[in-house]
């Protein structure tokens, strides 16, 4: 078996246009790079706030940002967040999340339905029995109108319980029924799948859907989608819902999202994380931009490689620069970008000892070896594999920087 073949292609799915009225689109599948997205957790009604909370998610790097329209208060809101990120030269797309009562405030208030670029349709909370069709039909027909994507999003919490019940009824009725809990996944798949060819009968088109089914377990999310995108090939969005808070929230997200990307599934993310009380909400963001990032799919910001740690590196000092040193290129990142191209993909090392210091210092684009447990006082500094030069004394973070912003001068095209 060759190398390459361990990574599978991309699934070929639909492409979906999502516009923003004043500064072009984002393509979410047919082969596109997979957009990164993200949810405010404001009160939208607050315009301040909210256009606030988008701004930064976007800046960090938040390619879509999802909002709560739950009531008429939101939904009079969302046409001047629209004009107030306008305003201030954020041209992000919004998505507007409804539930129980989308189709009323998308009829009632026609300037939000203008300003969303999406809209994001629960299936399972649509309406309940005859009203669910036409609830559901009233959305998909505003969608056309106004030449809106739609996202039908099935969640493993809020399940379409007719269809439930209907699946359950029809398993009984089977010689060997299947688990309860297969019958649950194979509803979920159903409900969005039926959703969406529903949502074309109506006259959306194809390339305006996009499907989720999340889950809040990992093996159920992949075993959802490695179905679901087998079954059709509308374009996918992933995420484990309810994620959880810290290190579980992302490691579940994680392990989840990286199984399914790598077999080649999914065209847009959002790493949905509870965050830790006082931490940004942009850190959602980051962690599907390192995700993608780590396996090869984008690059957004260099990356740092550093060593855990042991009983060579005593001293702190090490960890501190490598922190140090991210931070650095995420805040330089907005800047260079506009001055140079390629500077994302560059990679930089920070080492804390002589064993795999200067290797992994001379694999990197640029890389300092800092000294370890009674090693000389030294930190030799490798470019394009060679060592250039040698620092020492108590200003090796910022030299080390200058010679960063140096290097980037020196290796990357400038932009016209």
């Amino acid at each position: 078996m060759k190398f390459s073949d361990c990574f599978q292609p991309r699934n070929q799915t639909c492409a979906v246009t999502i516009a923003e009225a004043t500064a072009g689109s984002i393509i979410v599948g047919g082969g596109a790079p997979i957009v990164i997205q993200s949810m405010t957790n404001t009160h939208t009604a607050d315009i301040a706030a909210t256009t606030h909370q988008i701004m930064q998610l976007a800046n960090t790097g938040s390619e879509l940002v999802r909002i709560t329209v739950n009531d008429n208060a939101a939904a009079a809101a969302v046409p001047h967040i629209r004009e107030a990120l306008d305003n201030k030269h954020c041209h992000v797309p919004l998505v507007g999340d409804f539930h129980y009562n989308g189709h009323k405030l998308l009829s009632d208030y026609p300037e939000c339905a203008q300003a969303l670029a999406k809209y994001r349709i629960n299936p399972g909370n649509v309406g309940k029995g005859k009203k669910r069709d036409a609830q559901f039909s009233t959305m998909i027909e505003l969608a056309c109108k106004y030449d809106k994507a739609v996202r039908i999003g099935v969640n493993w919490g809020s399940m379409d319980q007719a269809l439930l019940a209907s699946l359950m009824d029809e398993n009984a009725q089977l010689d060997t029924p299947h688990d309860a809990h297969n019958v649950m996944l194979e509803t979920v798949i159903r409900s969005a799948l039926e959703s969406a060819k529903q949502a074309e009968d109506i006259g959306l088109a194809k390339n305006k859907i996009i499907l989720s089914c999340k889950m809040s377990v990992v093996q159920d999310l992949v075993t959802v989608y490695r179905s679901l995108a087998s079954r059709d090939n509308y374009a996918l969005h992933l995420g484990l819902t309810e994620a959880g808070i810290g290190s579980k929230g992302i490691v579940a997200s994680t392990a989840a999202l990286s199984i399914l990307m790598h077999e080649g599934i999914g065209d847009t993310i959002r790493i949905s994380l509870t965050p830790e009380p006082g931490a940004p909400r942009e850190k959602e963001v980051i962690v599907a931009q390192e995700i993608l990032q780590t396996m090869g799919l984008r690059a957004f910001v260099p990356l740092v490689t550093a060593c855990p740690g042991c009983g060579r590196t005593t001293s702190t000092y090490f960890q501190e620069l490598a922190s140090q040193v991210q931070d650095f290129l995420r805040t330089q990142m907005p800047e260079w970008k506009k001055s140079y191209h390629g500077v994302e993909n560059m990679s930089v090392a920070v080492m804390g000892c002589v064993v795999n210091g200067p290797g992994e210092s001379k694999h990197a684009n640029i890389g300092i070896s800092l000294p370890g447990t009674g090693e000389r006082p030294v930190a030799p500094v490798y470019e394009n594999g060679e060592k250039t030069v040698t620092l020492k004394g108590d200003n090796i973070a910022e030299e080390f920087e200058q010679l960063i912003n140096a290097y980037i001068n020196q290796n990357y095209q400038k932009k016209t």
